[in-house]
């Protein structure tokens, strides 16, 4: 994978766009055209203590994961990257796809907290590398200086008052 494009790419679609649920569209189906074997590539935005659903390319998937809970959970506690080889094996894995075989979470920072996470699965095991980590990870970068930095947070965009 030529993350280098990717990037260039990235930056083409989101530099001085000002909508944060457009940029993270369309990075999120960037992503999912772009990376060979992948069947959800999307991010999952963190509103207290939960993380809640932001966008994403694939089938539905859980609208809140709370605590701790999955992969997605794990990597807010830790504060760090997590690939999961085999989710199968990952204790409190959520299946949101039966499909899935092995996952990269990927933290997003604001003002030097976590403010979402990049979230991607795969039909196959093992799929992702050290190489796709720091390429995955250089992208998410990239989300952080050109979106998240000029971010109100996620009360602004996600919550739908009755």
């Amino acid at each position: 994978m030529n993350y280098s494009l990717l990037q260039q790419q990235l930056c083409a679609l989101v530099k001085d766009i000002p909508y944060f649920i457009a940029n993270l569209a369309n990075a999120s189906a960037l992503l999912y055209e772009s990376l060979p074997d992948i069947n959800w590539a999307g991010f999952y935005l963190l509103v207290g203590e939960r993380l809640i659903l932001g966008p994403f390319q694939g089938k539905p998937a859980c609208i809140e994961i709370g605590p701790g809970r999955g992969v997605c959970g794990a990597c807010v506690q830790q504060g760090e990257t997590i690939r999961v080889a085999d989710v199968h094996s990952f204790p409190g894995h959520i299946a949101c796809d039966g499909a899935s075989r092995s996952e990269i979470v990927i933290p997003l920072f604001r003002e030097g907290k976590i403010a979402a996470v990049l979230d991607i699965d795969s039909p196959l095991p093992g799929r992702f590398s050290s190489q796709d980590q720091a390429g995955l990870e250089a992208f998410a970068h990239t989300l952080e200086e050109l979106v998240f930095a000029r971010w109100n947070g996620p009360e602004a965009c996600l919550r739908m008052d009755r």
